[in-house]
C-alpha cells in the first residue's frame, strides 16, 4: 500500500510551517554530477532535463555508480542548446541536444524504455573514460515511465532514467543529524537530492504528504533506500569504506521496504509548466486526489 502520510507534519504542529526550497540539483546524465540552479522548470517527469540521458552497456542495460564509481568524475551541464560532458583528463564533449539518433529499447531496472543513441562520439568518450564499452542515450520524449502504482495510488506519476520516482528530497536538518552520528561530515551530494529543504525538524521529510507552493503540488510517496552510492565520493569518484551506510542502519533501516531510509521520493501532482525557485517557500498540506 502507498506510504502515504497525509496530515503527518499537520499533526505534529507544522500545518503553518514555512518550508524553504534552499536548493536545487538536476542530473543530466544518471549517475554523473549535478549541476545547481537558481531556478528550473518542473515538468510531468521531474526538473527539466534531469535524467534525460544515460549510459548504457552496448546492449542497452543502464550504467550507474553502483559498478562504475567513476561516473562521479563526468559533469554533465546543459545550456546553450547542448549537453556539455567533461571529466578531469577527459576533456569536454558537446552534444547537441537536437541530436536525435537511431532508436531503441533501453534498461532500467526491470522497466524497458524507448531511447535514442547519441552517436559513436560521445561512446568513444565514455568508453575511453570507463575502460569499456558503453553508449550515451536520451530517453525518448513521447516515452512514459510509469512509477510504480503500489506507491502513487491515484497520481498517474512518470519518470526520465531516475531509478523510479521523480524527484527526491532531503531535509538539510536530516543530514546535519547524521553528520553529528557520523565519524566525520559527508556533503548533501553523497544523496543526490533534487531538491534541499529549510524549516523542518531532521526527518521531517518522512512526515510530509503534499508539498505546495502556487500552482505546484508535489507529493510524498515513498521513502528512498540508500545503495553503496552514498559511500563514494562526489568528488574524487573514490569509494570511501562503508559510511554512511553504517551508521543509517543502526537507526533509520526500514524493515518493510529492506534497507536504510534516508530522504523521501516525490511526485508532481500539480503544477508542470512552472518554474521553481531556490529559496520559494513551501507548505505542508494532506495529500489529496488530483
Amino acid at each position: 500500500a502507498a506510504d502515504r502520510g497525509g496530515e503527518g507534519l499537520c499533526n505534529l504542529g507544522y500545518r503553518d510551517a514555512v518550508i524553504t526550497l534552499a536548493a536545487l540539483f538536476t542530473y543530466p546524465v544518471k549517475s554523473c554530477r549535478g549541476t545547481e540552479h537558481r531556478g528550473v522548470l518542473l515538468e510531468e517527469a521531474g526538473l527539466a532535463h534531469d535524467r534525460e540521458w544515460m549510459f548504457a552497456t552496448p546492449g542497452g542495460r543502464f550504467l550507474t555508480q553502483r559498478e562504475e564509481p567513476r561516473l562521479a568524475r563526468v559533469d554533465a551541464v546543459v545550456q546553450h542548446g547542448k549537453l556539455t560532458l567533461s571529466a578531469d583528463g577527459a576533456g569536454q564533449l558537446c552534444v547537441p541536444l537536437d541530436f536525435s539518433g537511431p532508436p531503441g529499447e533501453v534498461t532500467v531496472w526491470r522497466d524497458r524504455v524507448n531511447a535514442f543513441d547519441q552517436g559513436d562520439e560521445p561512446a568513444a568518450w565514455i568508453s575511453a573514460l570507463l575502460g569499456r564499452d558503453a553508449r550515451l542515450v536520451r530517453i525518448d520524449p513521447a516515452a512514459r515511465r510509469r512509477c510504480d502504482p503500489a506507491w502513487t495510488a491515484d497520481a498517474e506519476a512518470h519518470s526520465r532514467f531516475s531509478d523510479g520516482y521523480p524527484l527526491l528530497v532531503v531535509a538539510r536538518a536530516s543530514l546535519d543529524d547524521l553528520n553529528s552520528r557520523l565519524p566525520a561530515p559527508l556533503p548533501m551530494d553523497r544523496f543526490r537530492p533534487n531538491l534541499v529543504l529549510d524549516g523542518l525538524p531532521a526527518y521531517g521529510e518522512d512526515e510530509l504528504g503534499d508539498l505546495v507552493a502556487g500552482p505546484v503540488r508535489l507529493r510524498r510517496v515513498k521513502a528512498c533506500t540508500r545503495c553503496r552510492i552514498t559511500t563514494t565520493n562526489q568528488a574524487t569518484a573514490e569509494v570511501e569504506g562503508d559510511e554512511p551506510l553504517r551508521t543509517l542502519k543502526a537507526y533509520r533501516w526500514d524493515a518493510a521496504l529492506r534497507g536504510v531510509k534516508f530522504g523521501q521520493n516525490l511526485v508532481v501532482v500539480e503544477g508542470a509548466g512552472t518554474l521553481l525557485r531556490a529559496g520559494a517557500e513551501l507548505h505542508p498540506g494532506p495529500s489529496v486526489s488530483p
